[in-house]
């Protein structure tokens, strides 16, 4: 119950409706409406005198309602379909962080199809959440299905990627091909000349741009990448175990080690564990991906650090600008970091 001092009629601070507002400053319930809605119908001093009561009542607008009053649902999708939980952390930390301001939701809907099925599956997703717009992660941005798609229903989209697709609005991409060409630096400063690359599936971008980086910058330093010390992961745990396994079992094994991946780095540290290779010792171990898996091996896994929470949370400040009507960049490129740990070591020189 209000005190007997309240106005009648006007609810106390907490829980005040929009027509308490509308009574409290004297304006219509449309009015009010406009300036939640930031409509620019309504002029300077009213909106600074329906802002004053609002604040003053403690006017908490009803999501749903504004989203009935502005047409929008304010939930922002996003579409993922990479199973690595450690890069979906901060990616999801990034998009939230962006989304408060403005009260929007995040609404995640896993996608493990490609083409006309995927296509098929986006449709539904758009249509049955009617999300305002859509933030598309790799490798699903990289399907060449996916953007036009997502322009035919009309919906903003913005993509994540390790290079530049066309047909999104806007994407982001972190300079993967110079992360990984600081990896290789790394180890050739270091000695390391019988360097294995272990890389992420080949129909992956950021696979083929991390390999690349990394077998160019070996190549500038006159130390090419033995093709009998390149494997294919698939970007998982099991994948870094079994690659470092037949490469540790080589007759003359690699000294360093560089995996496309965290989780593939964390799988070569396990085997060279089980082998008894001391890491850095006897061998070198470098990961990618910067992830807070990293930091918790022992030891400490050297990795490329790529800023994923900073990217998302900055495409998720360009969807709102599309989504609201207004022009954005079509690529922002973000520097990545080599973060130095204990997995590396100078190229030791072991008596026979």
């Amino acid at each position: 119950m209000p005190p007997p001092d309240a106005p009648r009629g006007l609810a106390t601070i907490g829980n005040a409706t929009i027509g308490d507002v509308a009574a409290r400053a004297g304006v219509s319930i449309r009015t009010v409406s406009r300036v939640i809605n930031g409509s620019p119908k309504v002029n300077a001093e009213t909106r600074a005198g329906v802002q004053a009561v609002i604040d003053s009542l403690g006017f908490a607008p009803s999501a749903r309602a504004q989203a009935l009053a502005s047409g929008r649902s304010r939930l922002i999708g996003v579409i993922q379909g990479d199973a690595n939980a450690h890069v979906l952390f901060q990616v999801q930390n990034g998009i939230v962080a962006a989304c408060a301001p403005s009260r929007h939701e995040l609404i995640v809907h896993p996608a493990a199809l490609s083409g006309e099925a995927l296509v098929a599956d986006l449709t539904g997703f758009v249509r049955r959440s009617r999300v305002d717009g859509v933030i598309v992660l790799s490798p699903t941005s990289e399907d060449e299905a996916v953007a036009p798609a997502l322009a035919r229903l009309g919906v903003p989209a913005v993509a994540l990627a390790s290079a530049a697709v066309p047909g999104f609005a806007a994407t982001l991409v972190p300079r993967d091909r110079a992360g990984a060409a600081a990896v290789a630096e790394h180890l050739h400063a270091l000695g390391h000349r019988r360097i294995a690359l272990v890389g992420g599936p080949a129909a992956r971008l950021s696979s083929r741009e991390r390999v690349e980086g990394f077998r160019d910058a070996l190549g500038r330093r006159g130390a090419a990448l033995d093709p009998a010390l390149a494997i294919e992961g698939d970007y998982g745990f099991a994948s870094g175990v079994a690659a470092a396994e037949r490469l540790l079992a080589l007759p003359e094994p690699p000294s360093a080690i560089f995996c496309c991946n965290d989780l593939m780095a964390a799988g070569a540290l396990k085997a060279a564990a089980r082998r008894g290779v001391a890491v850095p010792r006897d061998l070198s171990i470098v990961g990618f991906d910067g992830t807070d898996l990293a930091a918790m091996l022992t030891p400490g896994l050297t990795t490329v650090d790529r800023p994923v929470t900073a990217i998302a949370r900055r495409a998720t400040e360009l969807l709102l600008r599309l989504i609201a009507g207004d022009e954005v960049p079509a690529i922002e490129h973000f520097d990545v970091a080599l973060v130095m740990r204990e997995s590396t070591g100078p190229l030791m020189q072991h008596d026979s």
